[in-house]
């Protein structure tokens, strides 16, 4: 059964992070809470922990798992190139619920699925999950659900659906939305969303005028 750490409490929250630490860095998986909803989190460049992932979900290899990461400054080592329109986009709504898809560099020794060279990534805008991102570095995070069903917005949720496959669960109290982030594809000439969720697409287009859905 997973530790479970109350990350309202500092003391508890610090070890937490210490557990939820040490457990990335032996491949296992963690549930946390993100400004959206709860996650299932492994390290992204340990391949037999994303796939843990996948498995725990019960999703295939043509999803691949989004990146979390604990500092904007962490995205330009991991892309080829940084377009200017998804700087403009992280600058305007990072830490928040945007996914941004990029070329990610060919060196990185990752596997996330079937991402055909592309990565998708983003900054939470939740405190104990960036901690955790800045104890371990990238993040391959997905919503702490089983395939189809409902995302988890409390740890008690997550933990019906995925205790069984974690080691650590880090309880930093309920979501209030429910909302998963919106996705723009920055990897074309124009940036196109590919979903809308917590971010309007009238919302991107104050940035990025172009923008197209």
């Amino acid at each position: 059964m997973a530790d479970l750490f109350d990350c309202t409490d500092p003391e508890e929250r610090a070890a937490g992070i210490d557990a939820a630490g040490a457990a990335i860095a032996r491949g296992e998986l963690v549930l946390l809470p993100t400004d959206t909803v709860y996650g299932v989190a492994a390290d992204a460049f340990t391949p037999a922990a994303v796939t843990g992932l996948l498995a725990a979900k019960n999703r295939g290899r043509t999803m691949p798992v989004p990146v979390l990461i604990g500092e904007a400054s962490t995205l330009a080592g991991l892309v080829v190139n940084l377009p200017r329109v998804a700087q403009e986009l992280a600058q305007a709504f990072w830490p928040g619920g945007l996914t941004l898809v990029l070329e990610h560099a060919p060196s990185l020794a990752w596997d996330l699925g079937d991402a055909e060279g592309t990565v998708a990534v983003r900054l939470p805008d939740d405190e104990v999950a960036r901690d955790l991102l800045r104890r371990t570095g990238p993040l391959a995070v997905s919503s702490a659900n089983r395939s189809g069903r409902p995302a988890a917005t409390t740890a008690q949720q997550a933990v019906e659906q995925l205790g069984d496959h974690a080691a650590v669960v880090l309880d930093g109290g309920p979501r209030e939305g429910s909302a998963a982030s919106t996705i723009v594809d920055c990897t074309g000439p124009v940036p196109r969303v590919l979903r809308v969720g917590a971010l309007s697409v009238e919302q991107l287009r104050d940035v990025v005028p172009d923008i197209i859905d």
